[in-house]
């Protein structure tokens, strides 16, 4: 355990010296269980999504792209039953007030016995008896000595309107699903889309949930990046598209740079699984915390569509072009979380070797494709040869970064903490021959390249 927390730490101080990842409210004292991307981490999120965004949406004409408003009638929450089973087991150390999930503090006092137990789903009474049977103590001070488990809904509320008497009570979304739902009818009524077909979002989603620890793993808020694909059950069959999404999840991730190894698909047990759901499966990726949820693959049915159409009385039916036959849609619904997507990425990438830290992102994740070095910064000569090759590789898309400070091998050693693949160095041959220095930052290797080969190369 030590070994995993130390490095744990060490990305979590990796991301605040560079610019990744920066404490929320830092200079207040902060604020628990949130944070705030820094000038690199912005750069690494967006390339994250963007390359979800293209692979889920941009490349398939039947999926559609939505971005649907944080507030909804609070009606909504209501008929998705967000309301009434969104719901977490708390319970508060009488000794140092220290307030906790129960489901998480069960799960992780055996992780820290090597033993792996899944408590979602359980009854307050039934996280009680596990609590009170294996004495559990509190982490934060060591006793044993817990109020009664109660329910607590993780929905944030908050109020519409600036007169007191006048508010109303709403929610801010706990989840991007149901703001596609809503809007079935009316893509529907304007898109025309033959099923089966998706609806796909990213966007921040906040829960109110009692956390502890694991950096930007769970937090206050959040992105997701997801879809629901809608299909007629009586012509396809739910598990054979279960079993492509799938598929196409593991596929895409190990794309972006992570080991199969580290993966691992695990099914929500009866008593675990949502509402919602009649079977759900996480892809579990090895943090240096151990395997936790990354992705969630579920299949919905049409337990949303068909509350949202009793309870508004709007007709969300799909109607066969072809037999004029009505019917709801079911749903599978692929979630991805881009944070832990983030992290996921960093833990997999953080390697020491050589005397040197260095950063194995994929080079379409990483925050720069490609830094520009001057050999000296006072000669004039070749800055000017520098920042003309830094100004053609931004007109040209990439992401560049600039760097003149200290020494060549200070410079190569500061690109691979934040992961960028390649350095470009000018120096005096550049001058006279129209070539640079490509360094490779896994292999440290270094090559002549054409000028003109520079955008082929990287």
């Amino acid at each position: 355990m030590e070994k995993i927390d130390n490095l744990q730490q060490k990305i979590v101080s990796l991301c605040k010296r560079r610019g990744f990842v920066y404490p929320g409210s830092e200079i207040y004292g902060g604020l628990a269980n949130t944070y705030d991307y820094g000038p690199l981490g912005v750069l690494m999120m967006r390339n994250i999504q963007n390359l979800w965004w293209e692979h889920f949406i941009t490349k398939r004409p039947e999926i559609y792209g939505l971005d649907t408003a944080v507030f909804m009638s609070p009606e909504v929450w209501i008929a998705s039953g967000h309301t009434a089973n969104f719901t977490e087991v708390l319970v508060d150390c009488k000794n140092c007030k220290q307030r906790t999930g129960a489901e998480k503090l069960i799960e992780a006092y055996f992780n820290e016995k090597g033993e792996e137990v899944v408590a979602g789903g359980k009854s307050a009474e039934e996280l009680e008896k596990i609590i009170i049977d294996n004495k559990i103590p509190c982490p934060e001070c060591g006793e044993f000595n817990w109020t009664k488990p109660r329910k607590f809904n993780n929905l944030f509320e908050t109020h519409i309107g600036i007169v007191p008497e006048n508010q109303s009570l709403n929610y801010l979304r706990g989840e991007l699903a149901q703001g596609m739902f809503v809007n079935f009818k009316n893509v529907l009524d304007s898109q025309r889309p033959k099923l089966p077909f998706g609806l796909g979002q990213v966007g921040k989603v906040f829960r109110n949930e009692i956390t502890k620890g694991n950096f930007i793993f769970r937090t206050l808020e959040f992105t997701l990046m997801e879809f629901e694909y809608f299909f007629n059950p009586k012509t396809r069959n739910w598990e054979d598209i279960f079993e492509y999404w799938k598929k196409e999840m593991n596929n895409w991730i190990i794309s972006l740079g992570l080991s199969q190894d580290k993966l691992r698909w695990r099914v929500h047990t009866d008593e675990e699984r949502a509402h919602y759901s009649k079977k759900t499966e996480d892809l579990d990726y090895e943090f240096a915390v151990g395997f936790k949820e990354m992705f969630g693959l579920a299949y919905r049915t049409d337990f949303d569509l068909k509350n949202h159409m009793e309870k508004s009385g709007s007709d969300l039916q799909y109607m066969d072009p072809e037999t004029g036959e009505k019917f709801i849609p079911h749903v599978i619904e692929p979630t991805f979380g881009s944070s832990r997507i983030f992290l996921a990425l960093l833990t997999q990438g953080y390697t020491e070797e050589e005397g040197r830290l260095v950063l194995k992102l994929n080079k379409r994740v990483a925050p720069y494709r490609v830094a520009v070095f001057p050999l000296v910064k006072n000669k004039e000569d070749l800055v000017n040869k520098a920042k003309e090759i830094y100004n053609s590789l931004l007109e040209k898309g990439f992401s560049v970064d600039w760097d003149d400070r200290g020494n060549i091998g200070k410079r190569y050693f500061a690109q691979d903490e934040i992961g960028t693949p390649y350095c470009i160095t000018v120096d005096y041959q550049t001058l006279e021959d129209g070539t640079v220095t490509i360094r490779d930052r896994d292999t440290m290797t270094q090559e002549r390249v054409s000028i003109s080969d520079i955008s082929s190369k990287i």
